[in-house]
């Protein structure tokens, strides 16, 4: 049974899990789906085409799941698809897509602070800690196990790698790979994410492995196209960390970040 608050307005079109908690002055539009164990605190509101898995918490003011900002929207049923065990802090927002039968996506355990914005068609992976006022512009994607600091902002059409950490007040305006830490208004790259890849199990070996192909790419006085082959003619070239970095190299199309001193 579902703990609906009696000043909540839950439209009988959303379909609600098991034990699904809804608080005081909550709003709950036709269209949703909240998932088993979901509690929706106070003041939030879901609405639209917008899907959450098990175990989210929504807390005060936010707004999941609202129409996209993107001028170019002219109507359909675009939504907004979140897996389990997400975190939404006080007001907090995520937008749906722009295009009828497209998705913003946010995938599983991910922690998302007081005051950030995920824009229309994000896709967002799993493990995220993303702090206040983080803002991801649309179409922006993020990688597992990921943090951005505080008030960080991502252009449009960006990506942030795998294992990337995005500094507090930072502008990022290109692709940031995976294991890398940038900072700075544009961002570039000052360091790999030694502490946050111990934090996630990585051996000594990895580190080294990951320490080189930082030397490669900002510490060697290559060029782009030279450190990209330099890494794909290496002798660990095989190797998960190796091929992480040269298959996100060859999708990006805004350029890799800079590197910085």
């Amino acid at each position: 049974m579902s703990n609906i608050h009696p000043s909540a307005i839950v439209d009988s079109a959303a379909e609600l899990g098991a034990d699904v908690e809804i608080g005081p002055f909550v709003y709950i539009g036709a269209g949703v789906r909240l998932g088993a164990g979901t509690r929706i605190h106070h003041h939030a509101s879901v609405e639209g085409n917008t899907h959450l898995g098990e175990r989210c918490e929504v807390f005060p003011y936010a707004n999941i799941g609202g129409k996209t900002q993107d001028l170019k929207y002219k109507g359909g049923n675009p939504g907004v698809r979140i897996g389990a065990r997400n975190v939404f802090r006080e007001y907090f927002t995520v937008h749906a897509a722009t295009n009828d039968g497209d998705y913003t996506v946010v995938g599983d355990d991910n922690t998302f602070l007081a005051s950030g914005h995920i824009a229309h068609d994000c896709v967002v992976g799993n493990h995220i800690v993303a702090s206040n006022g983080v803002v991801l512009a649309g179409h922006v994607t993020v990688e597992d196990n990921v943090v951005i600091g505080g008030y960080g902002g991502v252009h449009q059409f960006c990506r942030i790698g795998a294992y990337a950490m995005l500094s507090a007040t930072a502008k990022l305006v290109h692709d940031l790979p995976p294991f890398f830490i940038a900072d700075g208004t544009p961002a570039v790259v000052r360091a790999y994410n030694k502490i946050g890849l111990e934090r996630n199990g990585y051996t000594a070996e990895q580190l080294e492995r990951v320490r080189g192909i930082y030397r490669v790419l900002y510490r060697e006085g290559l060029n782009r196209s030279q450190a990209l082959e330099k890494l794909r003619a290496h002798a660990d070239a095989d190797t998960a960390e190796f091929k992480l970095m040269l298959e996100f190299a060859a999708k990006s199309e805004r350029g890799l970040a800079p590197g910085g001193s």
